[in-house]
């Protein structure tokens, strides 16, 4: 049954097929669009960098009135993912916009990695440790870009 969220994101599939951003991919399920699977390669020159880090988007009916609930299925250590791999993200939540498309949303948070924002921590102590010791928050994360690999 085809209604206007199912039909928009196969849109957005075949936009991430035909144009993808650099460094992000997304695919809906095989017997659900309304859930996708999608990978996000760590920026370069970031502490995330060689990490492959899986994320699950669950759309409404309502899409794209209403953003995706997505979920890093990776563990993540960063400043604006909670321990459960939900994101503090603002298009997500308060500033979303029925024109962010997949591709926006997924580059977005690739964004975020390369450019978190510890004035609103999901995670206090990665925040904290971003802003007084940089050292031991790339070492962390470099754990997690480890792990990113294993699964």
């Amino acid at each position: 049954m085809s209604t206007p969220a199912k039909r928009r994101l196969m849109r957005d599939f075949k936009r991430l097929q035909t144009d993808p951003p650099a460094g992000v991919s997304g695919a809906p399920c095989q017997d659900n669009v309304l859930l996708w699977n999608a990978v996000i390669f760590g920026p370069e020159d970031t502490p995330f960098e060689d990490g492959t880090f899986k994320l699950t988007l669950q759309f409404e009916e309502a899409y794209p009135t209403k953003p995706p609930k997505v979920q890093f299925v990776s563990k993540m250590f960063h400043p604006n993912v909670y321990s459960n791999g939900n994101l503090c993200l603002d298009i997500l939540q308060n500033r979303w916009s029925p024109s962010y498309d997949v591709a926006a949303i997924l580059t977005s948070i690739q964004s975020l990695l390369h450019d978190p924002n510890p004035s609103s921590p999901a995670n206090v102590e990665a925040a904290r440790l971003f802003k007084e010791n940089r050292k031991e928050y790339d070492r962390r994360v470099k754990e997690t870009v480890e792990l990113s690999w294993l699964n």
